[in-house]
C-alpha cells in the first residue's frame, strides 16, 4: 500500500477529531467504503487509521479530563485564597466535584459538636426534601462510618452493604433520593473529622480510584475552607476587640499589615508557579527572620508531631516549627530560627505559608506523577510496537526530551528479596519503579513497570558499554530502596522509531541475560546479554546452574578448597591448549611432570572417562559456569 493511499485513509479520520466527533461516527468512512465497494486494501487502511485515531481520541479526552480536575482544584484553590462566604465556596467544591465524578448527587456534611451527630450543610442535584435534612449519627448510614474510621468508603449498591449500621430513618431519606452507589471521603482538620463529602449516583457503579483520589482533593479544600473560614472568624474577633482599644490597634498595625503583604505575596508566588523555597524567601523577608524548609527527619520530632497534631505552631527554643503536612503525609516543616517573641497574627502568618508549602509539594507531585505515566505509556507502546508512525514517536519522545535516534539500552530491573505478603511486595514494587522513573527522567529515557519489575530505556554515553550501564543502575536502584536489584541489559539498539520492534526484542534479550544472574546466583548485580553469549540461551530457563557444577567438576572444587591445589585452573588451561600437556605447562609455567601429576589427580576425582568427548564437553561448561558464578570485582 502507497503512502499517498495511506494518508488519505486517515484524512476523514483528522478531520473527525478536529471537530470532536463522537466515537460512533468513526465507524462512518469504513462503512461508506464497504458500501462503495471499495478495494480491500483500501478497508483495511481505514480500519487501521480508524483505531489510531480512536486511540488519539481517547488520550485527548483523558487530557482534557485531567486538565478539568487540574483547573477546578486550581479554581477551588483560587476560591479558597479570597475566601468571603464559606458557604459559597463549599457549594464551588460540591457543585465542581459532582460535575467531574458525573455523579447524579454530591452532598457535604458537617459535625455538629453539640450534638455529636453531622448534619447535611450543601447538597446539590438532590430532589427528596427528607433527605436534605438528614442527620447521621456516628456510625450511623455509610457517611457515619467515613466519619468514625477516618477512612474513604465506597459502596455500589447501599441497601445491600452490610459494612455499616443501617437505620430506618436514613434508609428511607437515601431511598427517597433514589441513590444506590455512594462513595464518602473524610474532611480532616488535623488528625479530626470535621465532616463528610459525598458523590452519588441513583444507579450501580464502580467508583475507580482516580475517581476517590480527586474527591479526596476536594474534601481537603472543603477542609482547608473551613479551617480558614474559622480563622478569619477569630481574626475578625481580635480586630474587633482592637477596635476597642486604639492602643493596641496601633501595637497590632504593623503585624496586620505583614500579614497582608505575606497573603499578598503568597497568592502572586501560587500563581506564577513559585518553589518552596520562594515561600521560605517570601516569609523571612515578612517576618523579619530566616524562614528554612526543611525534611521531617531534619526537624525537631516533638515539636513536629505536636505542630501536625493541632495544625498550629511550636516554640522549640529559640525556633518557631510549623509543620508541612496534607492528611496523614508529613513532607517536612517550615521553620523560624532564632526569634523566641512571635505574634499570634505572626504565627498564624507561618501557618498559612505551611500550607501553602504543602499545596505547593503537592502540586509538584501530581505534575512528577503524571510527567512518569506518561514516560511509561510511550515504553509500553514501544515495546508492544502498537504505534508505528515514526514522526508521531519522535514527537512524544521529545516533549520528553529523549532523543529515540541515539544508541539506546533496554534493562530489566527486579527486586531480588521476596515480601513477607501481597502488600508489601507491592509497595517495594512501587519503590522500585518511583527510583526507576527519577533515574529515567535525569537521564532523559523512559521507564515503565511491566511483569513484577521495571523495565528502563536509557540512552548510551560515548565510550560507555552496556555491561557498564547495567551495574550502575543495579548499584543505583539497589541504594535508592534499600534493597538488591539485579539488572539484565541488552545489546545497544539505534533509531528506535523507526524500528519499534528491536526495543521487543531488546527487552526479551535483557530478561534473558537477568534469568542468567539470578541462575548464577549474582542477585545485586548487573550485566548484559554481550557477557554471556550464547550461554544466556542455556540459562534462560529453569534450570538447576549450582546443581550442575556440583555434579560435574564438585569434588575438583572442593579438593582445591581443602588442599589449597589449582586442578580447576589446570583444567581450564589445559582445555584452552587444545588438551597438550606440552602447551599447557607453558600457559601455566610449570613443569610438564606437574600438569601429568595434576591431570591424574582429577582422572582420580572424576573417572577414568572425564577426557571423553561427551565428559570433556561437560566439564568444559562446568568450568564455564564455575567462572561465570564467581563474583566480579566492581
Amino acid at each position: 500500500m502507497s503512502r499517498d493511499h495511506a494518508q488519505s485513509a486517515e484524512t476523514p479520520f483528522l478531520e473527525l477529531l478536529a471537530r470532536g466527533a463522537s466515537a460512533d461516527a468513526y465507524e462512518q468512512p469504513v462503512l461508506l467504503a464497504r458500501a462503495e465497494g471499495g478495494p480491500a486494501d483500501r478497508i483495511d487502511a481505514l480500519e487501521r487509521a480508524k483505531h489510531l485515531a480512536l486511540r488519539v481520541r481517547s488520550e485527548l479526552e483523558g487530557r482534557r479530563r485531567r486538565e478539568a480536575e487540574l483547573s477546578a482544584l486550581f479554581e477551588t484553590a483560587h476560591d479558597l485564597a479570597g475566601l468571603r462566604d464559606l458557604d459559597a465556596v463549599l457549594r464551588a467544591i460540591v457543585q465542581r466535584a459532582r460535575s467531574l465524578l458525573g455523579t447524579d448527587v454530591a452532598y457535604l456534611s458537617l459535625h455538629d459538636p453539640e450534638r455529636g451527630d453531622t448534619y447535611m450543610r450543601v447538597t446539590e442535584g438532590s430532589v427528596a426534601a427528607r433527605f436534605q435534612q438528614l442527620r447521621l449519627g456516628m456510625g450511623e448510614g455509610l457517611g457515619g462510618l467515613v466519619a468514625q474510621t477516618a477512612r474513604p468508603y465506597v459502596t455500589d449498591d447501599y441497601f445491600k452493604d452490610a459494612r455499616f449500621q443501617h437505620t430506618g430513618t436514613i434508609d428511607a431519606g437515601v431511598r427517597d433520593e433514589g441513590l444506590v452507589a455512594i462513595l464518602g471521603v473524610p474532611l480532616m482538620l488535623g488528625h479530626h473529622v470535621i465532616g463528610v463529602l459525598f458523590a452519588a449516583d441513583r444507579r450501580a457503579r464502580v467508583f475507580e480510584r482516580e475517581q476517590i483520589a480527586l474527591l479526596g482533593s476536594f474534601a481537603a479544600l472543603a477542609s482547608a475552607a473551613i479551617d480558614t473560614a474559622n480563622l478569619l472568624a477569630e481574626t475578625r474577633s481580635a480586630l474587633a476587640g482592637l477596635e476597642r482599644a486604639n492602643e493596641i490597634i496601633r501595637d497590632r498595625s504593623g503585624v496586620i499589615e505583614r500579614a497582608s503583604d505575606v497573603h499578598d505575596r503568597l497568592a502572586e508566588l501560587v500563581l506564577r508557579g513559585g518553589g518552596v523555597h520562594d515561600v521560605a524567601a517570601a516569609v523571612s523577608q515578612v517576618l523579619d527572620g530566616t524562614v528554612e524548609f526543611t525534611d521531617a527527619a531534619a526537624a525537631p520530632e516533638y515539636a513536629l508531631e505536636a505542630s501536625r497534631a493541632d495544625g498550629h505552631v511550636v516554640r522549640h527554643k529559640d525556633d518557631w516549627i510549623a509543620a508541612v503536612a496534607a492528611g496523614d503525609e508529613l513532607f517536612g516543616a517550615l521553620v523560624l530560627r532564632g526569634h523566641p517573641g512571635l505574634d499570634p497574627v505572626d504565627q498564624l502568618t507561618l501557618e498559612r505559608a505551611a500550607m501553602v508549602t504543602s499545596l505547593l509539594l503537592l502540586a509538584r507531585r501530581s505534575a512528577a506523577e503524571a510527567e512518569q505515566r506518561v514516560r511509561g505509556e510511550l515504553l509500553d507502546d514501544l515495546l508492544d510496537a502498537r504505534d508505528r508512525d515514526p514522526r508521531l514517536l519522535d514527537d512524544r519522545a521529545r516533549r520528553l526530551h529523549a532523543d529515540l535516534s541515539a544508541a539506546h539500552v533496554v534493562l530489566v530491573a527486579r527486586l531480588d528479596a521476596t515480601a513477607a505478603d501481597a502488600d508489601q511486595e507491592a509497595v517495594a514494587r512501587r519503590r522500585l519503579w518511583a527510583a526507576a522513573s527519577h533515574l529515567a527522567a535525569t537521564r532523559h529515557g523512559l521507564a515503565a513497570a511491566r511483569d513484577g519489575g521495571t523495565v528502563l530505556l536509557l540512552p548510551l554515553e560515548d565510550g560507555d558499554e552496556a555491561t557498564d550501564l547495567a551495574r550502575r543502575t543495579a548499584r543505583h536502584l539497589g541504594r535508592a530502596v534499600h534493597e538488591a536489584v539485579t539488572v539484565g541489559a541488552s545489546a545497544p539498539v539505534r533509531d528506535l522509531a523507526a524500528r519499534p520492534d528491536a526495543v521487543a526484542a531488546a527487552h526479551t534479550e535483557a530478561g534473558r541475560c537477568l534469568d542468567a544472574l539470578r541462575l548464577l546466583g549474582r542477585c545485586g548485580d548487573g550485566a548484559a546479554a554481550e557477557d554471556f553469549g550464547f550461554l544466556g540461551l542455556l540459562l534462560a530457563g529453569d534450570q538447576n546452574v549450582p546443581g550442575f557444577v556440583e555434579r560435574t567438576i564438585g569434588q575438583v572444587v572442593a579438593y582445591d578448597e581443602r588442599r589449597g591445589t589449582e586442578l580447576v585452573r589446570t583444567l581450564d588451561a589445559y582445555f584452552s591448549c587444545g588438551m597438550s600437556p606440552a602447551r599447557t605447562k607453558e600457559a601455566l609455567h610449570v613443569h610438564v611432570n606437574t600438569v601429568a601429576q595434576r591431570l591424574e589427580r582429577v582422572g582420580r576425582l572424576l573417572g577414568e572417562d572425564w577426557q571423553s568427548p561427551e565428559r570433556a564437553l561437560e566439564i568444559q561448561l562446568a568450568l564455564k559456569l564455575h567462572r561465570l558464578s564467581a563474583p566480579t570485582r566492581r
